[in-house]
This record gives structure tokens, C-alpha cells and sequence, in this order.
């Protein structure tokens, strides 16, 4: 993993958008650029750095490691369930399949926390215990482990709206999915998270919480699509200091994108009004986040492509 400093002087580096032409019609997430051509997609990932469903600033190398924590885990669990990946020509870019979004995030969690709207501790903490149509138990204090893992669902917004709650009797009412094909992503998606929390366990690391999104092949067979297991998609904590910790009612140490949104939360943000900016030793700070978690999940030395021009490298990549 590189310095601090030698992070800092590549902030200004920071992938912030991609525009290439002959690659098809372009759409736009919050964190990747997407290029949708003949039964394939090019999944651009960026340094852009969202919370809160905005785009908050930008983490160099951030991309990167999406990109390549992707690709590691779609390998670890194909045994499980199809996946959408191709190949990886770039550092920051993916070929996928082209599938059929099946419009639902599938939230899986082991654990009651979060500072989120959707998360389950915000409403349990304000007297609800039935949360995403799931009961839950009396006396459950933050950042405790659930009595086993829970599916809380919740809709596929597009960029600039927020998701929303899904309980699985909305599902099944709206139709928003075949019922056959909802029994068979709740397996998966308990799957997927138990082989993930049991790699991470090994490395130290608790899988708190994270997030599947799943589509339809050309054959309408389901196959797993988006990131997986990522710091953006993931909750991840130390495991070697979380019950001490949890003990002294303190916040875990976390591998993930909640460090962000505390700093934001803790700086008056939640996602109304301007946007605080991050200090430059702050994003450094983020990025060796990023970075750490790579090397602790897979047990590799990260070492970042430094290339300048991120956007050209990627077009060249892309042209070979």
C-alpha cells in the first residue's frame, strides 16, 4: 500500500467520469459510468465517493479496488450462483452481461446498526420491532449480532432518489418479481453472505452487512450483477476489537464506507444542504481504508496503477 502523501498528491488524479465514444449508449450511477452495447456492459468504476444517495467528493484508488474486490469475490462464490463478469481489461473497468434488472436490492444483515433511514437500528431504536415486516427480539442493543441473519429488502432507486422499504408480502403482492425466482434469491442471498462472512472471519474481519442485486439472464435463468462484497456495498469491522468495544458502548472499528458517513453525520450532513468538503488528510485517510480492506480480505499487497490520465489509460484498454 503506498503513503499518505503520495496519496494526497494523487487526489487531484481522481477518476471522476469517463467519456468514450463508440461503446454505446452511456448511462450514469453514483459511482460507476456504464456503457451498454450488444449483449454486454462496461462497468467504468470511478473515484467518485457517494453517501446519503449523493455524490459526496471524490477518493483516489477508490475505483480500483471495487474493480478488483469484485472480481475476487465473484470468483469465491461462483459455485453458489451465476455471475454477470466477463473480464477485467482495465483496473477500473468490467465487461459484463447484459441481463434483465430484477428491481430489488437484496439488504442482508447479521448485525443491528446503521445511521441510515433504511437502516433497521434507526427504527428499532425508536420503538419499532417490526422492521421490513421481520419481528425482532426486546433488548437488542446497537451494533449486536441479530439472533441469525435477516433479508431487509428494499427498492432499486434510481440515482438522485432514495431507496425505500420492501417487505416480502409488497413483493409478492406487486409482482415485482416471479415467486419462484424470490425463493430462490433469498437463498442465494444468505448464501452468498454466509461464505462471506466465513472468508472475512479467517481474515479477521466481521461481514456486517451488505447488499446483492440480482437480474435475469437471456435465458431467464438468475445470475448475481453490480459489485459484491465492496467497502461501498459493505458494512466491516475488526473482529479482533469488536466485544470490547461493544462492552464499553463504543462504535466498532470499521473497514468501510460508515467512517465516511459518521465524518459527515459528525459534520452536520445527512444528506440535506451544501456539502461539507472532506480535508485533504481525510480522503487520504479514506483511500488507505479502501486499500486495507483489499489486503486483509484477499491477503494481497495492493498496489495501485498510478497512471495520471486515468480516463485515457482506460480508453486505450478499452481500443486494445
Amino acid at each position: 500500500m503506498i503513503s499518505t502523501k503520495k496519496i494526497i498528491e494523487n487526489i487531484p488524479n481522481a477518476l471522476k467520469t469517463v467519456n468514450i465514444s463508440g461503446l454505446g449508449k452511456k448511462t450514469q450511477g453514483k459511482v460507476r459510468d456504464i456503457y451498454i452495447s450488444k449483449g454486454k456492459r462496461v462497468f467504468i468504476t470511478t473515484d467518485r465517493q457517494s453517501a446519503f444517495d449523493k455524490v459526496l467528493g471524490y477518493i483516489p484508488f477508490k475505483g480500483q479496488v471495487l474493480t478488483r474486490l469484485s472480481v475476487f469475490w465473484f470468483e469465491k462464490t461462483r459455485d453458489i450462483v451465476a455471475n454477470h463478469l466477463i473480464s477485467m481489461p482495465d483496473p477500473n473497468v468490467l465487461i459484463v452481461k447484459e441481463c434483465k434488472l430484477i428491481p430489488i436490492e437484496m439488504v442482508v444483515r447479521g448485525y443491528i446498526t446503521g445511521v441510515t433511514d433504511t437502516s433497521i437500528w434507526g427504527s428499532y431504536e425508536k420503538g419499532e420491532r417490526v422492521i421490513y415486516g421481520i419481528k425482532f427480539p426486546e433488548g437488542l442493543k446497537k451494533n449486536q449480532k441479530l439472533p441469525e441473519n435477516v433479508i431487509t429488502p428494499t427498492t432499486k432507486a434510481d440515482f438522485g432518489l432514495h431507496d425505500e422499504r420492501l417487505a416480502e408480502k409488497d413483493i409478492l403482492k406487486k409482482k415485482i418479481v416471479d415467486p419462484k425466482i424470490w425463493k430462490q434469491m433469498k437463498k442465494v442471498t444468505l448464501a452468498l453472505f454466509e461464505r462471506g462472512q466465513k472468508i472475512c472471519d479467517k481474515a479477521g474481519i466481521i461481514l456486517v452487512d451488505t447488499k446483492y442485486e440480482f437480474g435475469l439472464d437471456d435465458k431467464g435463468k438468475l445470475i448475481l450483477i453490480d459489485e459484491m462484497h465492496t467497502p461501498d456495498s459493505s458494512r466491516y469491522w475488526i473482529k479482533k476489537s469488536y466485544k470490547d468495544r461493544l462492552k464499553k458502548g463504543l462504535e466498532p472499528e470499521s473497514y468501510d464506507k460508515e467512517t465516511l458517513r459518521i465524518w459527515f453525520k459528525d459534520h452536520g450532513y445527512k444528506g440535506e444542504g451544501k456539502i461539507p468538503k472532506m480535508p485533504l488528510k481525510f480522503i487520504a485517510k479514506m483511500s488507505s481504508l479502501y486499500m486495507e480492506i483489499y489486503e486483509k480480505i484477499t491477503g494481497k499487497k495492493f498496489t495501485p496503477d498510478l497512471t495520471k490520465n486515468v480516463s485515457k489509460r482506460i480508453k486505450d484498454n478499452l481500443m486494445v
